[in-house]
């Protein structure tokens, strides 16, 4: 007896047409779309992710070394891939740590600008004779008077009636850029070349191409301190594309300490499961940061450090071996990660985010 085939339209493949559902690529054969098919296939498709996230979420933050551990021995579709978990905790991560960056960044600008107004009005007053109090006090008076157009600060009001009254102020609170600031200035005021003012700033004739950058970028920085602002942006965008050459190198770290236990895919998986867990400690610690500004530091510290402990016991569970060698290897590969791995990276990233912001 001869079956007619049907043509999938999905993946075109042929296939018996009494079936219900393409044998290739599991699409409905009668998938008529419909709004009430539309909205079927999101909620399902919705809540079945949802089904598997808090199968996986739990018991990565609960249960050291049990997904890795699982994912090893075949269980794959239960729970979510460590690759997509991983994805999915690092973008809620890196959404929230945006707010504290954006926040921070604002509060550069605003610093900067406030040092800028100080440092102006220190030089508009260095005419007055630092004798004459009656000077003084009308100085600070007037000031004070005009608060909210000048920006200054209480204490910046402060600082002035020092300097204005003869005491020192070495100006502690600005960039101190290592060259003539006032000749600089000159300079910049006549709309001299950079490379003239790069010139005065000290830079050699002979000076090679990353020098004469640095020359351009300190020069750029000086002539808006607002950049200090966009450095940091710079450094943090960063963040998320390091992490994906970091990642590698702990799973790397781990098979050079576990050597004849699996190959390196393994130590992957165990990597992506760990760096999950970290990125949702860090959600939490974000999100209670919000909620409490004024959280106590101890218990922050108390929370890192349960990260440590939590990676022992992981490292214990996944490769099943003994609490004091699992102590020991990972303490030995927090040292090389955190010590050696992270202050080079960082390192890399400031330099790159200061050369190209």
């Amino acid at each position: 007896m001869s079956h007619q085939n049907t043509t999938c339209k999905n993946c075109e493949n042929k296939f018996d047409a009494t079936y219900e559902f393409c044998p290739h690529c599991g699409q409905k054969v009668n998938d008529k779309l419909t709004v009430g098919v539309l909205f079927s296939n999101t909620i399902k498709n919705y809540f079945s992710v949802d089904a598997r996230f808090f199968k996986s979420f739990f018991p990565l933050l609960l249960k050291p070394g049990y997904l890795p551990t699982k994912f090893i021995e075949g269980k794959r579709l239960l729970y979510l891939h460590p690759a997509q978990l991983y994805l999915f905790s690092s973008i809620v991560f890196f959404f929230f740590f945006s707010f504290k960056v954006s926040k921070q960044e604002q509060e550069i600008r605003e610093t900067v600008k406030s040092e800028k107004t100080l440092k102006q009005t220190i030089d508009s007053i260095k005419k007055y004779n630092t004798n004459d109090s009656l000077a003084a006090a009308t100085v600070i008076e007037k000031l004070k008077q005009n608060q909210d157009k000048t920006g200054l600060k209480d204490e910046e009001l402060a600082k002035l009636d020092s300097i204005i009254k003869g005491q020192n102020y070495k100006g502690d609170d600005f960039i101190a850029f290592g060259f003539n600031e006032s000749k600089v200035d000159s300079l910049i005021a006549i709309n001299a070349p950079d490379s003239l003012i790069t010139k005065e700033m000290g830079r050699k004739e002979d000076a090679g191409y990353f020098t004469k950058k640095a020359y351009t970028q300190v020069l750029k920085l000086y002539k808006d301190n607002g950049s200090l602002a966009s450095i940091l942006h710079s450094f943090y965008d960063t963040i998320p594309i390091a992490l994906f050459f970091l990642l590698p190198i702990f799973a790397f770290i781990l098979k050079l300490l576990f050597y004849n236990k699996g190959p390196f895919a393994y130590h992957l998986v165990f990597a992506f499961y760990y760096f999950s867990y970290l990125f949702s400690t860090f959600i939490i610690l974000l999100l209670i940061s919000f909620v409490w500004p004024s959280f106590p530091g101890y218990i922050q510290f108390l929370i890192i450090l349960s990260t440590f402990i939590y990676l022992c016991i992981a490292l214990q569970k996944f490769y099943r071996q003994g609490w004091l060698l699992s102590f020991f290897k990972g303490s030995l590969a927090t040292f090389i990660y955190f010590v050696i791995v992270i202050p080079i990276t960082i390192t890399i990233l400031s330099a790159f985010a200061f050369l190209m912001y």
